[in-house]
């Protein structure tokens, strides 16, 4: 039996599919036990594809084959399958699965609220889908997406201070929750919820500031997929690598960086040659400006300093100095290796993850949307005081609290 439909609509959906993935036709192609040609034509149209082919086919870029032989809109499905697809490990850890299930559960509500207000938040965020046919196409997109997205936010060259919150202030959902070990978070689009980010609350927070910017990444880049997984075995995938630069460059910008590392009197050449003007023999005088042997060698303590300054880890400091061209080689090598140094070194002098709480609300930044919204609806009438307790018995230990914010936007 073989799969009747629009082959060249079909071979689309395949190609921009295993794209995502950041898969090759030859690593498709030997996965199916195929010649790479009949990848090749698949992906144009010009073979069609077996029942057995499609399954395997589907399983291997994370779909149902329903998704890609839909003739028109591709089908919704429900969002618990999906999750239990893309999380299977969940299955075995009922408190994981609930939790997640609960987060989830904000999300729709929050969904339902923002329906009955006419807020489409979804239209406000920026979609930059883009194919990316190698890492350096997926670098370089990444870059210079996050430095659009940091222009069109109005944040210069300063840090962010809460990721998430920049983030929820665009409309997309965040919240740090339990997740798997090895998942340091998930990118969810689906219109049941909208867009959506989940972090994993058992890292530290200085990485779940890079995974919050990680999987914003995702929302503008991979909006096609339902859930995308961030997880060490897919590091390899271009989606992933693309995210990775993104995030290192929207919270550590290169212009910031290197009015940092001005700061610290690092950074600059050793020999620099400048032009004066010389106003009593009306003539211009060269000269040459000359560095101290070793002045600017960029320490531990300047990693240190820079990973304070924008709230990053050790480790992502010392690749982004990399990536600006500011170290080389060598220079990372011995700055990594120093790992352990420089992450004392924070924590004596009271630097370590300076831009939160050490036991801050897993959710602050979803309840306040939520209580936003519900606050409003109610004051608009869109929702009865009953339906109010109900979203409040979700969010607080005494409900009443919420049932008494909203109230008060009533009175008088």
């Amino acid at each position: 039996m073989e799969v009747r439909m629009d082959a060249a609509q079909l071979g689309s959906r395949l190609r921009a599919a295993r794209d995502r993935r950041g898969l090759s036709q030859k690593a498709v192609a030997d996965a199916l036990g195929l010649p790479r040609t009949a990848i090749t034509n698949i992906e144009t149209g010009a073979r069609a594809v077996s029942t057995l082919e499609m399954t395997k086919l589907a399983e291997l870029y994370g779909q149902t084959p329903a998704y890609f032989l839909a003739a028109n809109e591709q089908p919704t499905e429900d969002l618990s399958v999906v999750l239990h697809r893309a999380l299977p490990e969940i299955q075995g850890t009922p408190q994981i699965e609930n939790e997640i299930s609960r987060i989830l559960d904000l999300y729709r509500e929050g969904a339902g609220l923002r329906g009955l207000l006419d807020q489409a938040s979804e239209q406000t965020v920026p979609n930059y889908a883009v194919r990316a046919a190698t890492v350096g196409d997926a670098i370089r997109q990444g870059e210079i997406v996050a430095q659009e997205e940091r222009r069109r936010l109005g944040l210069g060259t300063a840090p962010i201070l809460n990721p998430a919150e920049t983030i929820s202030e665009q409309g997309v959902w965040t919240a740090a929750t339990t997740l798997p070990d090895g998942l340091s978070g998930l990118f969810v689009n689906h219109p049941s919820i909208g867009l959506a980010i989940l972090v994993n609350v058992g890292h530290r927070p200085v990485r779940r500031r890079f995974s919050y910017a990680h999987e914003y990444a995702h929302a503008l880049f991979d909006r096609d997929e339902t859930i995308t997984t961030t997880r060490t075995q897919n590091a390899s995938q271009l989606a992933e690598k693309r995210a990775n630069a993104f995030a290192a460059a929207f919270l550590m910008p290169a212009e910031g960086v290197a009015d940092h590392l001005r700061q610290l009197d690092k950074g600059l050449p050793s020999r620099r040659s400048q032009t004066l003007f010389d106003v009593a023999n009306d003539s211009m005088m060269e000269t040459e400006l000359r560095t101290r042997p070793g002045s600017q060698a960029i320490t531990y303590q300047d990693v240190a300093s820079l990973a304070r300054r924008f709230g990053v880890s050790y480790e992502a400091a010392v690749w982004r100095l990399k990536s600006l061209g500011h170290i080389g080689n060598g220079e990372t090598a011995a700055l990594l290796s120093q790992k352990d140094t420089g992450n004392r070194y924070m924590r004596e002098l009271g630097f370590d993850d300076p831009f939160e709480a050490k036991e801050e609300p897993r959710e602050q930044e979803l309840l306040g949307q939520l209580v936003r919204l519900a606050v409003e609806a109610f004051r608009q009438e869109e929702i009865s005081r009953g339906r109010l307790m109900e979203i409040a018995k979700k969010l607080f230990p005494n409900p009443s609290v919420l049932v008494e914010f909203a109230e008060a936007t009533r009175a008088g």
